[in-house]
């Protein structure tokens, strides 16, 4: 609890406690000196600080009694004359800010108020879990579907991109698990974001396949100059994400960026699905048709 105090301590100046604490003054108000116009500060004792002010006042007459809030020292004003009503000013060639700093400091340790409990409300773990279980849902439910779409509409180049999907997503699960990634909703979508990313790779060098291929070059070279070509759209494409992903969580911790813990852990999900993505649509899903090439050719 914050409480002003007026005491006798003061650096190594003052040795001595008054005994008057925050709950003995009534107020403290700004006024303005008539003879001077200057602002002062007033304050008022209660019956008890009152005495105990009179008390301080005609043991430390022409000295000093400090004023203390949270037990740090903020001001330590002249006696000038011994108190007997509880009523005085505080005075020394303030301005208004500071007068008002000063009578809002002194009511501010003014305050012995005790917290109580008007309202609780307990929000269940299930909620945060009921969203978590869509957002997995919803990305399994995304996954089949952009497998199914690249197996329609490449044939057996899609299913070996589905295989390198279902690679992708093994690594980026279990580098959640070393690092580790705490997977909320926001991390989720990013992950469900890269996974379109690692497929549009996917769709670039089948493309890039297709037109070698109808252009008349055998299989083999038109997957080599298919990855060749896409790779620098490839590139390109997911440097820009990364470097956006990159700003969304701030490693630097910059505060004219982001520093929501949400937008991070979306951004952080996002740069690993991107870079495995590359990782798997350039290294794995090559390196099968690889294979794949070789077995049509022994055929």
């Amino acid at each position: 609890m914050t409480e002003a105090t007026t005491s006798a301590t003061y650096t190594d100046a003052f040795s001595f406690d008054t005994g008057i604490n925050g709950s003995h003054l009534v107020k403290a108000i700004v006024e303005i000196n008539p003879n001077t116009s200057e602002p002062e500060v007033g304050i008022e004792f209660n019956a008890e600080g009152t005495k105990l002010f009179e008390k301080a006042t005609t043991q430390y007459l022409n000295k000093r009694i400090a004023i203390f809030l949270d037990n740090a020292p903020i001001m330590a004003p002249n006696v000038k004359n011994i108190i007997t009503d509880g009523k005085a000013t505080i005075s020394g060639g303030f301005d208004t800010k500071q007068a008002k700093t000063l009578a809002a400091q002194l009511n501010a340790g003014a305050l012995p108020l005790s917290i109580s409990l008007v309202h609780q409300t307990k929000v269940g773990a299930s909620l945060g879990q009921d969203s978590i279980n869509k957002g997995v849902f919803a990305g399994i439910v995304g996954l089949i579907i952009v497998c199914l779409f690249m197996i329609g509409n490449y044939g057996y180049l899609g299913f070996i991109a589905d295989i390198g999907l279902i690679i992708y997503g093994l690594i980026t699960l279990s580098l959640y698990r070393l690092i580790p990634v705490t997977l909320t909703f926001p991390g989720i979508v990013g992950f469900i974001l890269s996974v379109g990313m690692a497929v549009d790779s996917n769709i670039l060098i089948f493309e890039r396949m297709r037109e070698e291929i109808r252009a008349g070059k055998p299989f083999n070279i038109a997957m080599e100059l298919g990855f060749g070509k896409a790779w620098d759209s490839i590139k390109d494409a997911n440097a820009c994400t990364i470097i956006t992903g990159l700003i969304l969580f701030n490693p630097l911790g910059w505060n004219f960026l982001n520093t929501s813990g949400m937008v991070r852990g979306f951004a952080i999900t996002l740069i690993l699905g991107i870079i495995i993505g590359i990782f798997t649509g350039v290294v794995v899903t090559r390196n099968l048709l690889r294979v794949l090439a070789k077995k049509q050719n022994q055929l």
